[in-house]
């Protein structure tokens, strides 16, 4: 059935007001639950206000809700789906010659297209509050309201300068200020791929501002070479606050557009980019989970007749398979984060094996 058609848009404005309508109400659970959890935390903390637990409460959101989203997108398809058959629509949109496969494209249609606006759109905005929220909550536990996500723990980083040499950076603490990130106790090796020290320089401070790095009260250490002495040196790089940032986050904090970037960032300087790798991927393949999910749905909510009864059964059956459906696919995310597996089959597979066994089962009801 073609979406643009009069039935297709019906049936696509349904599933869109049924997913916003659970997805609505999931918001509003999670909301509610999220601010009592704080509460609680905060309940012996008479510096944090209410309007501090808000910002926690609603920047944590949208990662609580990325991960549910597959279930909010199955129920809204059981919602609409058991709506549709309780009404008799389903049974007279078959009578009039569509298939099963002609009334489910215009809704799979919507869905990919909900799926493709989440990962270029929402998803940006929701990796933004995720890191905000962990701004809060590192402001929270170090009891410093200006406190950043830099901290006293310091820092070990490496960039490749070339392709004969790259350096290591190690900072004993860091901090932001503006659109400066100050450095104290810094100490860089500058070496060959051999892993043979060429050059160490030490810094009482460096400031790392325009991707260059400008070190204070420095001492340069070359063999064959007396101790160098300066005030100030440069060092050109590609560092920059947020790509720094980045080793203190989480992938879910970092946009879908900017994950590519740091993949490459991450290879080029020798560092595993396998968790960015897997949930750049887990993200391109989110839009066909949701289609699987929809179809996992039109098993068991799509039904010509319900006066035969079963209804709850089929909904708790529906409902747990999606469980089951999330579970193993958490099961296999976990076995490529761990190298176990090619990252592209643990992020792939759950989707497809949801989609196959799914479809079979329609193809059998329809034509069995």
């Amino acid at each position: 059935m073609n979406p643009n058609a009069i039935l297709g848009k019906y049936l696509i404005k349904q599933i869109i007001v049924s997913f916003l309508a659970v997805l609505l109400m999931v918001m509003g659970i999670v909301l509610m639950f999220e601010v009592i959890e704080l509460l609680r935390r905060t309940s012996d903390r008479p510096d944090v206000d209410a309007w501090f637990i808000m910002q926690m409460a609603i920047t944590k959101l949208p990662r609580t809700l990325d991960m549910v989203f597959p279930f909010v997108m199955m129920i809204a398809a059981m919602i609409t789906f058991w709506k549709l058959s309780k009404s008799n629509e389903f049974v007279i949109i078959r009578a009039a010659g569509v298939s099963i496969w002609g009334f489910l494209t215009p809704v799979l249609f919507a869905v990919f297209v909900i799926g493709v606006l989440n990962i270029t759109i929402i998803n940006p905005i929701s990796a933004k509050l995720y890191e905000v929220h962990e701004t809060l909550d590192y402001r929270f536990k170090t009891k410093n309201p200006k406190a950043v996500l830099f901290s006293d723990k310091g820092l070990w980083i490496r960039e490749a300068i070339d392709d004969e040499r790259f350096l290591v950076l190690q900072a004993k603490s860091l901090r932001q200020e503006g659109k400066a990130l100050l450095l104290r106790d810094v100490d860089i090796l500058e070496m060959d791929r051999n892993s043979q020290i060429l050059k160490r320089v030490e810094a009482f401070a460096a400031v790392l501002e325009n991707k260059e790095f400008e070190l204070k009260d420095v001492k340069v250490f070359e063999a064959g070479k007396p101790t160098l002495n300066v005030n100030n040196v440069k060092y050109k790089t590609t560092l920059t606050a947020e790509r720094i940032k980045e080793n203190f986050v989480d992938p879910e904090a970092i946009s879908f557009w900017d994950l590519p970037g740091t993949i490459k960032f991450y290879e080029m300087s020798g560092f595993s980019a396998l968790r960015h790798q897997m949930r750049y991927l887990s993200l391109l393949s989110s839009p066909f989970m949701l289609c699987a999910m929809v179809l996992v749905a039109a098993v068991f909510a799509l039904r010509p007749n319900n006066r035969r009864g079963g209804v709850m059964f089929l909904i708790v059956g529906g409902i747990a398979t999606g469980f089951i459906v999330y579970f193993m696919s958490q099961v296999i995310f976990a076995f490529g984060i761990n190298g176990y597996i090619p990252s592209f089959f643990a992020a792939w597979t759950p989707a497809l094996i949801a989609m196959l066994i799914s479809v079979s089962i329609l193809l059998h009801l329809e034509d069995g």
